[in-house]
Parts: C-alpha cells; sequence; structure tokens
C-alpha cells in the first residue's frame, strides 16, 4: 500500500531541482529565502518562527524585519536590540507568541553570528550526517523535534542540500500528514505522533521523511477534511479511504 506513496515521493527527490521554493505568496521574500548563499540565515529564522500559526505567516516573518529595518545582511542583524524586536513584533502582530518569538528571532541571530561566524550555511555545509543537521537546529531556542526535522527536510528535499545520509529525517505529522496517514489506512485514527514518525521509519528506513511533502500535499489538495477529492488524488488507487 506505501509502494506508490513511496515512489512519487522518490521520484520527486530523484528529479534535480531547479525551481524556486514558493514559501510564501510574496516572490521578494520568497527569493530572500531561497537565497542560501547569501542569506543562509533567512532560511535558519524562517523555520523557526514556523510554531502553531499557519505557515505562510510565519515564512514571511524574516521579509517583515527586512522590510522594517531596511537590510537582512547579518551583520546589520545582530545590532538590532532585543527591545526593537520585541516591538515590532507586538506592533505588527508577526506571531500568535510575538514577544516569545522575538526572542527566538533575536537569540537565532546570536547563535549564528556566535556558533557559525555569521554563516548559517555552516549549519549544513561539509556533506553532514542527517542526525547533525537536526541535532544543530534542535540547539536553536525556541526549536523542537517537529522544527528540526522539518528544516533539514526541507534542505534535503527540495534544495537538494547533500548530507551523507538522511537516517534522521523524520517525517513532520502536521494536521495534513496525520489526516493523511490516517486515511491511507498506515495508522489507527487514534495514532500520535509518534506513532505516526515510526511508521514513516517502516515505510522508508533510509530516509522516512521523503514522504512528507507528497504526505502534506495531498492533504492540502485533495484529501480535505470534510469533502476529500478522492477521484483526483494521486495516490487513489493506493488509499484504504479509512474515512
Amino acid at each position: 500500500m506505501s509502494d506508490l506513496l513511496v515512489k512519487i515521493a522518490k521520484q520527486r527527490f530523484d528529479k534535480p531541482s531547479s525551481q524556486i521554493v514558493h514559501f510564501v505568496d510574496n516572490e521578494e521574500a520568497n527569493a530572500i529565502l531561497n537565497n542560501l548563499e547569501e542569506y543562509p540565515h533567512a532560511y535558519v529564522l524562517a523555520c523557526l518562527m514556523d510554531r502553531q500559526i499557519k505557515a505562510e505567516k510565519a515564512w514571511i516573518i524574516p521579509y517583515e524585519i527586512y522590510k522594517e529595518f531596511g537590510s537582512f545582511n547579518i551583520n546589520s542583524l545582530i545590532n538590532i536590540s532585543l527591545d526593537e524586536l520585541i516591538r515590532f513584533f507586538n506592533k505588527n502582530k508577526l506571531h500568535r507568541f510575538n514577544e516569545m518569538m522575538a526572542e527566538v528571532f533575536y537569540y537565532g541571530i546570536s547563535d549564528i553570528v556566535n556558533k557559525y561566524k555569521g554563516n548559517a550555511s555552516n549549519i549544513w555545509s561539509g556533506n553532514p550526517s542527517s542526525s547533525s543537521v537536526v541535532y544543530k537546529f534542535l540547539e536553536f531556542k525556541g526549536s523542537g523535534i517537529k522544527i528540526s526535522t522539518m528544516a533539514a527536510n526541507i534542505l534535503a528535499r527540495q534544495f537538494r542540500i547533500p548530507f551523507s545520509d538522511y537516517y534522521s529525517i523524520d517525517i513532520s505529522p502536521d494536521i495534513h500528514i496525520k489526516r493523511v496517514m490516517k486515511r491511507m489506512g498506515f495508522v489507527p485514527f487514534d495514532a500520535n505522533n509518534d506513532m505516526i514518525i515510526y511508521k514513516a521509519r517502516e515505510i522508508n528506513p533510509e530516509f522516512p521523511g521523503i514522504i512528507d511533502f507528497s504526505c502534506w500535499e495531498i492533504g492540502r489538495n485533495w484529501c480535505r477534511p470534510k469533502t476529500p477529492l478522492c477521484s483526483e488524488c494521486i495516490v487513489d488507487s493506493d488509499c484504504k479511504k479509512v474515512i
């Protein structure tokens, strides 16, 4: 039953990616988030913001900071005080938890400057192991296993950053992924996040997170909460349709 889902995911991973990753509905913001050579910290900081709000709202935050302070150079960002960031987050209601996430943003900048010599790409450079990259993301304030595995997964799957292995990149069970995994019959309807993560490890041990984006896309486009479009879905023939 998992064969088609894994096949689709592997075909996408094996195909060279030359397209920009569309994180938000703003092309200037996407250009910054995709520019891992000049602004790798934009990607890292956006990942840290992706918590308990819609992804598009979280990922636009670095761009909003750029517009307000006039530069997104890491040497400029380090000069912004915590108080300034807190005021800006609160004024513009950038997040559900404005003061907390302003601190996460502030200390994220500090860690990038102090731990990674101002270059966030040092987190993933040199063909590292997947566990090393996930661990480095876990060290950031406000980052848990979900954010850390998501960050490593996007780097590997969509940006094609080479890792020495992909064993430690798990699926990140958001609302769409959980719904798809349950409806396809991989896990029971009362399954918790750990069950979903370990089922993905069973499905594709060498890279559990490879099915993450496919599940998310299926949940977002076809496997809707109330009116699923089963006949249009890319895994219709393989789905148990436990609805």
